[in-house]
């Protein structure tokens, strides 16, 4: 995210039907540890078709109250997501939605989200006015009804269930999308191994004559993006596909400036009121373009040398492309709405020292208030690593505990000194992220 706007990540694990966080030393004991409580893995085939159900929602509402109400449901011609580890889930999220099978009560499939509207509520305009925003969501389409759940996590941690629905996969409202008509796209790079993660990235503000620079910057995206590990090392988990979305202007929207124009996604600057903040309201019309690809990841590249971006978990990266540092920033923003990497600037004045209750612990896995520091990164650090770790002493040790980070320039700690979630200058993430990166990674596609 960039300058003074709010973002929302973490990675712990949480089991469909146990809201507690467990700490996970390792990835091994993790899936020991999933498998024990559970009890067994949800098949797939169990309870799902291979099929994409794509849920359309409203959240609405201000600083006060906050509500979730259902839009539309859509089929999709296949699923794109991953097909175990269905009912656990290795990122929190500011949000999450659960499936229950209604016939046997089993929860059956979870995922953690974090959304625009989220963010909105925390700014000084949601304590004065009510708004409402688009989100979509990804789900495997089910074979019998299934309830639906959706949660807010508030300021305690907790989740609160916003809207609970049924979904009949029989119910002839449910619109067929994806299967004519598909945007044009290109499979730019492909896994080498079952059980790919796929990412999708779309072009913005880029007219038909401008589709081979914007097929640059993708190719750019992707190389850059494994130059940073874990992801080079696991390179052959993803399938990149290329999405060449048409439009009819070139460039982005700043409203600061009184331009409006009409592109692919509509992503324009000025996201509440940040000149740097670049996002899309509209993210039905965003996924009515990928209908009919196979997608569950997406970064959007903005045709634009305006420096700027955002990114959102689970939700979509967007950056500009003509900027020079348009590498390092696309690469970081996938930090955020991938893996749910937390933002580790920070403001020396606490410029949002708000922003993280101190007495809670993050949800993301790289930041940390020392409320549970035990979940984060406690088993990375070396023998007599002092907590919290002088800045002074960064050289003696490879993971430390450092103050700020989050906005918050007290309060709240990171693992390294630089990691390319701080800075634009920083080659690589520091060893936590990486670490979170790469667990997730595995979580996905082992």
């Amino acid at each position: 995210m960039f300058g003074n706007i709010m973002q929302y990540k973490k990675i712990n694990s949480y089991l469909c039907l146990n809201s507690n966080i467990f700490t996970m030393k390792n990835i091994l004991s993790f899936f020991i540890l999933f498998i024990s409580v559970t009890g067994f893995a949800q098949e797939y085939d169990t309870y799902f078709i291979n099929k994409t159900l794509r849920v359309d929602y409203t959240f609405a509402g201000n600083a006060r109250e906050q509500y979730v109400f259902l839009d539309k449901l859509n089929e999709l011609p296949q699923w794109a997501g991953r097909k175990h580890n269905l009912s656990g889930s290795f990122l929190d999220g500011n949000g999450q939605i659960k499936m229950y099978d209604i016939q046997s009560g089993e929860c059956i499939y979870k995922t953690p989200f974090s959304s625009l509207f989220q963010e909105w509520v925390t700014t000084d305009e949601a304590k004065e006015t009510s708004k409402s925003f688009e989100n979509v969501y990804l789900l495997p389409f089910p074979k019998h009804k299934t309830r639906i759940e959706v949660s807010f996590r508030n300021r305690q941690g907790k989740y609160d269930t916003k809207l609970t629905h049924i979904v009949d996969p029989d119910d002839i409202l449910i619109h067929k999308k994806g299967y004519d008509n598909v945007t044009s796209h290109t499979l730019m790079h492909p896994a080498r191994k079952e059980n790919a993660i796929n990412v999708v990235i779309v072009a913005e503000g880029f007219t038909e004559a401008e589709m081979p620079v914007f097929r640059k910057y993708a190719q750019e995206t992707i190389d850059h993006t494994f130059l940073h590990e874990p992801f080079g090392k696991y390179k052959d988990s993803f399938n990149f596909y290329v999405v060449e979305s048409v439009s009819e202007e070139s460039g982005v929207s700043v409203p600061r400036e009184g331009l409006w124009k009409n592109t692919s996604v509509h992503s324009h600057f000025d996201t509440f009121y940040s000149n740097r903040y670049l996002t899309t309201s509209r993210v039905k019309d965003l996924h009515d373009i990928l209908a009919g690809i196979p997608y569950e990841h997406i970064i959007i590249l903005a045709n634009t040398d305006v420096y700027g971006g955002g990114g959102i978990l689970n939700s979509y990266t967007l950056t500009t492309t003509g900027h020079s540092n348009f590498k390092p920033v696309v690469v970081h923003e996938f930090g955020h709405s991938f893996a749910g990497l937390a933002d580790e600037y920070f403001y020396e004045n606490d410029t949002f020292d708000d922003t993280y209750p101190l007495d809670v612990e993050p949800w993301e896995h790289n930041v940390t208030t020392l409320v549970n520091f035990d979940s984060k990164w406690k088993s990375m650090l070396s023998p007599q690593t002092p907590i919290p770790t002088p800045i002074t002493d960064s050289g003696k040790y490879k993971v430390g505990v450092y103050e700020g980070a989050a906005y918050s320039f007290k309060g709240i700690y990171r693992g390294n000194v630089d990691c390319r979630m701080k800075t634009n200058t920083a080659r690589r993430f520091c060893p936590v992220c990486q670490r979170a990166i790469q667990n997730l990674i595995l979580f996905y596609t082992e």
